[in-house]
């Protein structure tokens, strides 16, 4: 199963916004009282935001109503609003999507408050520079992080085998995969989920060979050989049952952490980010930890990069944008909010935080923070932001010709092919 983000959605709610601006139309949500906000994840996640929510309605007097969803479900909920004028004042937006959004008007520049409501001395400028488009700044990165393999360690442990580190390959990862083939681990638990439709696997993959997903102007950044190689490996990878099969991963509608492969014992390992690891484990029994993705030779390394894992925007319909404004510096600023949200959304951008909360971190928090902070090798430039396009390609192309191939309507050379065609097609009529 595939969960779509529509882009007619979210191009006809573009629409509708700029006519019920031009109209004089307000949201239909009465935003004079408190703020409304609305982010992706998890129950732990939540709970954590709530927390700081109430801490901030001590401080400020200010009720925040405040919502969630998987990931799979909430950006057409996003657009759906978005059309209707009633932007939440609190969006969460995502590093692939925030080109899109802020062309679109759909997100407000934050400049203006810059220095008054919204306090910023001492973020790391990286992670500034993140949440910039077209010069001006749109979100604030709630925390640096990295992608990252998720480790199911008893499984390994079962296994007899070491488990994977800083320096396995995807060679290593096969060796791994035969293993747990000959011991039937758990009744035949693969050791790795399908990554073929995994965006920043494929991301990853191609900067350690110099390439890259998408180019500064906006293009691809490789060519169908490419594109056939990437695919034409996990089929060879799902044939030998080293990686789940097709009809296993689709289970996974990447939405809830409680349908990816880990969790539901179907692989030990599988793509994810380094923020991920306390809300994986907190639906886990068995121990799970992260590493990095694999290195496609020895010595190979420049794959990943830090991320401003997600932002928080205000919505460009928002009425209340200074009181918004103050909530994004309290959440980001405040040492007892740090406490609370720990590492979750990512290793926090204000050193004063993030010498506040290191005391107070569990082991899986200190996980995070020490994979993030000890790269080496691996780490390379921060690509720019992803075309506008980028959303629809990752959810309409990529993971759709995953699923193709991986049932046999494709094959890899002509997936390749077509992702790229396909691609430049969508990256084209979006410029």
């Amino acid at each position: 199963m595939t969960i779509r983000l529509d882009r007619r959605q979210f191009l006809m709610g573009s629409s509708a916004l700029a006519a019920a601006g031009a109209l004089g139309l307000s949201p239909a949500f009465a935003q004079s009282a408190g703020l409304r906000q609305f982010f992706w994840g998890g129950q732990a996640r939540a709970d954590r935001t709530y927390g700081v929510n109430d801490l901030f309605k001590a401080a400020n007097g200010a009720e925040v109503d405040s919502s969630f969803l998987g990931w799979g479900d909430y950006w057409p909920k996003l657009a759906t609003e978005t059309a209707g004028g009633n932007s939440p004042d609190i969006v969460q937006m995502d590093y692939r999507f925030i080109v899109e959004y802020a062309k679109r008007g759909a997100i407000a520049p934050l400049d203006e408050y810059v220095g008054g409501a919204l306090k910023l001395d001492g973020f790391d400028a990286d992670q500034l520079e993140g949440g910039k488009v077209d010069g001006k700044l749109y979100g604030i990165s709630l925390g640096a992080n990295s992608v990252a393999q998720l480790v199911n360690v008893a499984a390994f442990e079962e296994a007899g085998i070491d488990l994977p580190n800083r320096d396995t390959t995807y060679d290593d990862i096969r060796a791994m995969g035969e293993a747990f083939l000959s011991k039937n681990i758990r009744g035949g638990i693969r050791v790795i989920a399908d990554g073929s439709g995994s965006e920043p696997m494929l991301d990853n993959w191609l900067r350690q060979k110099g390439l890259a997903l998408y180019t500064a102007d906006g293009k691809l950044g490789f060519d169908a050989d490419a594109a056939i190689e990437w695919f034409t490996f996990w089929n060879q990878m799902r044939a030998d049952k080293i990686c789940v099969d097709a009809e296993t991963q689709a289970l996974d509608t990447n939405g809830p952490l409680e349908t990816t492969m880990v969790v539901m014992g179907k692989s030990a390992m599988m793509p994810s980010n380094s923020n991920q690891l306390v809300g994986f484990q907190a639906l886990m029994t068995d121990k799970v930890t992260i590493t990095s993705y694999p290195r496609i030779a020895a010595g190979v390394g420049g794959g990943h990069y830090r991320k401003p894992s997600m932002f928080f925007s205000i919505g460009g319909s928002s009425k209340n944008k200074e009181l918004a404004a103050e909530y994004l510096s309290y959440f980001i600023n405040d040492p007892e909010a740090g406490k609370i949200l720990g590492v979750e959304r990512g290793i926090p951008c204000i050193p004063g935080v993030r010498e506040a909360i290191a005391p107070t971190l569990n082991e899986q928090d200190q996980i995070a923070l020490d994979f993030v902070a000890n790269l080496g090798d691996l780490l390379g430039a921060l690509p720019p932001p992803p075309p506008a396009a980028a959303g629809e390609i990752d959810i309409s192309v990529l993971r759709t010709l995953s699923q193709e191939v991986a049932f046999g309507a494709r094959t890899p050379e002509d997936a390749g092919q077509y992702f790229v065609t396909e691609a430049s097609a969508v990256l084209a009529r979006q410029a």
